[in-house]
């Protein structure tokens, strides 16, 4: 039996170890900040993964705001790009890994306050490489979307020996 645990493995162990303990989301949050760099720059919480969901919080604040008072285009990518990894990581097979190809989001209004990024999307079956896109939905807190970023991501078997 191989010791080998995939990243869906990974993640939610983790994320299950954790959250059963008081402090365990912001713990949990500060693990991704320090495994995932870039994505951590932006200091979202990690609320809830599953398999095929995540929902992830942003507070606004100075660190992530642009020169019009409202939080960052950038930001929002980063925090889209975040749910939309965790909600497909944490389903995704122990062989198949994800890279992303390609991100484009869309800007509805200027987000301030409060965000929440809900990411839900179906694990494809994964027979050879190929391309699936994932799209996260970013709402303030009046429940408004402020932005939609979507994902193109690289699914392909690696081999685990």
């Amino acid at each position: 039996m191989s010791a080998y645990k995939s990243p869906a493995q990974k993640l939610l162990s983790i994320w299950n170890v954790l959250t059963s303990f008081p402090g365990g989301i912001p713990l949990f949050s500060f693990l991704i900040k320090r495994l995932v760099p870039y994505s951590g720059s932006i200091g979202a919480t990690v609320l809830v993964i599953k398999p095929g969901y995540a929902r992830v919080r942003l507070r606004d604040k100075r660190a992530v705001r642009n020169h019009l008072n409202s939080i960052h285009a950038v930001a929002l990518t980063n925090l889209g790009e975040l749910a939309s990894g965790l909600a497909l990581t944490a389903g995704l097979p122990d062989t198949v890994r994800g890279i992303v190809l390609e991100i484009s989001t869309e800007y509805f209004k200027k987000a301030r306050g409060t965000l929440i990024a809900d990411c839900q999307c179906a694990i494809p079956g994964i027979d050879a490489k190929m391309d699936y896109y994932v799209q996260a939905n970013i709402h303030n807190q009046e429940h408004q979307i402020v932005a939609s970023v979507r994902v193109k991501w690289r699914l392909e078997r690696i081999i685990v020996s």
